[in-house]
């Protein structure tokens, strides 16, 4: 499926293992122009209306945390798509193909459309899709978009989630291929994401961290993280969907995602599946 604002994961990988080598340094600064987006959904400097001086660190922090369209961008100009493309296949990880940058998901219909005119938006998202997976919508063609599929991405959170130092192996394939200190450092980012209201209160909890990115675009909503148990115990989460419901605000939706991972995250826990920190 599209990635949508999930790339921002793989982007911060690349980002980080940069800055590990010292090819990238995270107080260079970086001017980002103000993205002047007005619909509901972005945030950050992508509603600035003023040129940003920001660290390239800071601008992490927003594209991951907020989400921030025209941070990440920032960050694709010092990291192209096929060089985080490369990274990924490095690390066992090309079902994830990044082929853009952020600017294309805020150049769809809803931009353009007057705010009454949303659903219209939505219409042409869900009907103008094909059987192999192309799109009439640039954002949706698998062929031209970034794109993965839930396995890839928990596989991604695999390596992050059991990167946990130099002599720790992981279940199935041996040592994970990102460094900890890349991995530890993705792995705060995502505790620290503001956007809360999906699968967050199935999973936060004073006994539990909850640790994820989300994705929308139109009538697309999707979520990863990894839930950490107080016993050590860690579950990672995908949760891409698709709606048919030509509506920008779908509260149900929200319920339904969060309802069908929780009782995926249960049948796990009650069995043998999910992995230890301290017994893998």
């Amino acid at each position: 499926m599209p990635l949508a604002s999930l790339v921002k994961v793989p982007l911060a990988l690349a980002v980080l293992e940069n800055i590990r080598r010292g090819a990238l340094d995270p107080a260079s600064r970086l001017q980002i122009p103000p993205g002047r987006i007005s619909t509901a959904g972005p945030t950050g400097i992508t509603r600035f209306q003023h040129v940003a001086d920001i660290a390239v660190e800071d601008a992490l922090l927003l594209a991951v945390t907020l989400s921030d369209n025209a941070a990440a961008d920032a960050l694709f100009q010092l990291i192209p798509p096929a060089e985080v493309s490369a990274l990924l296949a490095q690390w066992d990880l090309s079902s994830i193909i990044v082929r853009d940058t952020l600017t294309a998901l805020t150049q769809t219909p809803a931009e353009t459309l007057a705010p009454h005119d949303t659903d219209l938006a939505h219409s042409l998202a869900i009907e103008r899709s094909t059987s192999g997976g192309g799109h009439r919508l640039e954002q949706f063609d698998l062929s031209r978009t970034n794109a993965g599929t839930a396995r890839g991405l928990v596989d991604l959170l695999d390596v992050v989630w059991t990167a946990l130092s130099p002599t720790e192996t992981r279940l199935s394939r041996g040592r994970s291929p990102i460094e900890p200190w890349v991995a530890e450092r993705l792995r705060n980012l995502m505790s620290a994401n503001v956007h809360r209201h999906r699968l967050a209160p199935d999973f936060a909890s004073d006994a539990s961290r909850w640790s994820s990115k989300t994705g929308t675009q139109l009538n697309l909503r999707h979520e990863i993280g990894a839930v950490e148990h107080a016993d050590g115990s860690v579950i990672a989460v995908a949760a891409l969907t698709e709606s048919r419901v030509a509506a920008s605000v779908q509260p149900g939706a929200e319920a339904v995602m969060a309802g069908v991972a929780r009782q995926l995250h249960d049948h796990l826990r009650s069995g043998s599946h999910a992995f230890s920190r301290t017994s893998r």
